[in-house]
């Protein structure tokens, strides 16, 4: 299969060349697999495979776009999209920049991400994986719910400019498992993300959902006081609070556009907490990464922050581009962001977390939903805590508080009010549900707390 594609995208290049056509062509395949769990009974269980060509039309400064849905059968329909492409090409508003057509000096080629006994997953396994997370957790009041999300995805590409080739190919899955109470209308979750078959540990999520469930069928809810609280923030909202980072703190072009919290001048300069230390690394197949960018730059781990200081933004080449920056290896469909572990070894698990003696309250708080940017120069972002959050009492008694919401800047998040973070770290997947197949995940600690921050709302009521 591989050579097919790539044989037909030569064979569109050639096509492309002959018309005197400057273009881009843009290969992506999906097999899709999602089985979703409601009530505590299969809900909808399908799989679809797709295919998507988009061809990009260059004309001095003027580029345009056309993407269809295809089959490699339909040669002709596809030719018919670079005729397309290249007429709309002739129509569009020039840029104020020239964007680059990349030269490949060689084809490269990627499927180190792809395991097979994971791409080909049976509906059994799915079902027998969904069965043991929640073995002997379910009553006529608790349903399950959820999703197994999985897949393979193949992306390849080729321009007029070269011969040359580009191929990656990867497999993954996303699990959700959520027990939810039918009356009382709590909900705890655990979830999951794998590269390959190994990684999948139905145990683990039974494992954190028992503990879950039984404090939230045993212990009081309550309203808390707004205010300042210490907070232990899970590894879902650590990676979606960075999944904000990467957009209005560290990217380039967010920058130039005035949509970033930080400056040029704070390069070089200590920003963050000195436990903060990020890194895009490709080498992590744990976050489905690309080990060459879609220019041919060739990717090797990037710093971000080391020890709270600043390393250096990153650009993609388009950015790069229109603002005569140097591109930094960073023109790919997403980064593979590692949030280093810290110096906790003895917070593994939940149950660590709450064992741990303690001089005050804790909040602790697994996701954080309804995110959005509030100020995105001042880097200040709002989620809420919903379902899964506990408060661990000074006294060791643990209490269940209602959804609360945070409204505060990554700024202070991440800053000197960082108290430690876990040793051991995870993989938490934030892969979009909707457009093209693009697994992505985010290597972060399990845990990290931070300190004196405040609590804006605090609902009442689940």
């Amino acid at each position: 299969m591989k050579e097919r594609i790539l044989q037909t995208l030569r064979d569109l290049r050639k096509y492309a060349l002959d018309k005197g056509y400057e273009v881009t062509l843009f290969y992506h395949e999906e097999d899709s697999y999602l089985m979703r769990f409601a009530n505590s009974s299969i809900s909808l269980n399908t799989n679809e495979h797709l295919i998507r060509l988009e061809f990009t039309a260059y004309s001095s400064r003027k580029r345009a776009s056309y993407e269809l849905i295809t089959d490699l059968g339909k040669l002709d329909q596809m030719k018919q999209g670079i005729d397309i492409a290249a007429e709309m090409v002739q129509h569009a508003q020039p840029l104020t920049y020239q964007p680059t057509v990349p030269v490949f000096a060689e084809s490269f080629a990627d499927e180190s991400g792809y395991d097979a006994a994971l791409a080909h997953i049976s509906n059994e396994e799915r079902l027998q994986f969904f069965n043991t997370a929640a073995a002997g957790l379910e009553t006529e009041a608790v349903k399950l719910s959820g999703i197994f999300s999985c897949g393979t995805n193949t992306i390849a590409q080729i321009n007029t400019r070269s011969e040359h080739t580009q191929y990656f190919r990867t497999s993954d899955a996303q699990v959700t498992t959520v027990l939810a109470h039918t009356t009382l209308k709590w909900e705890v979750t655990a979830e999951q993300s794998a590269h390959k078959r190994s990684d999948l540990d139905p145990s683990a999520l039974r494992q954190e959902l028992a503990f879950l469930v039984e404090h939230y069928q045993t212990d009081a809810p309550q309203q808390i006081p707004l205010g300042s609280y210490d907070i232990v923030f899970g590894s879902a909202a650590t990676a979606d609070m960075l999944n904000f980072m990467n957009w209005i703190g560290f990217n380039g072009g967010s920058l130039k556009r005035g949509f970033s919290f930080l400056g040029e001048d704070k390069v070089g300069q200590k920003v963050f907490s000195d436990k903060i230390t990020l890194v895009d690394d490709p080498d992590r197949l744990e976050t489905f990464p690309f080990k060459s960018d879609f220019t041919g730059i060739v990717r090797k781990p990037f710093p971000i922050f080391q020890n709270g200081v600043l390393q250096g933004f990153t650009w993609s080449q388009d950015d790069a581009d229109e603002f005569g920056a140097k591109a930094t290896g960073h023109t790919v469909g997403h980064k593979s962001l590692v949030l280093s572990g810290g110096d906790r070894q003895d917070v593994n698990s939940l149950q660590d977390l709450v064992n741990l003696p303690r001089k005050k309250e804790l909040l602790y708080i697994p996701f954080l939903h309804y995110m959005n940017i509030v100020n995105p120069s001042k880097g200040i972002i709002t989620g809420s805590s919903r379902f899964g959050a506990l408060l661990l009492k000074q006294d060791g008694s643990v209490t269940v508080p209602y959804n609360v919401r945070l409204t505060q800047s990554l700024l202070d998040i991440f800053g000197d009010k960082v108290a430690w973070l876990s040793r051991a770290t995870v993989p938490y997947n934030t892969s979009q549900s909707y457009g093209a197949r693009n697994p992505t995940a985010i290597i972060v600690p399990k845990f990290v707390r931070v300190n004196d921050l405040k609590i804006s709302h605090s609902n009442s009521s689940y």
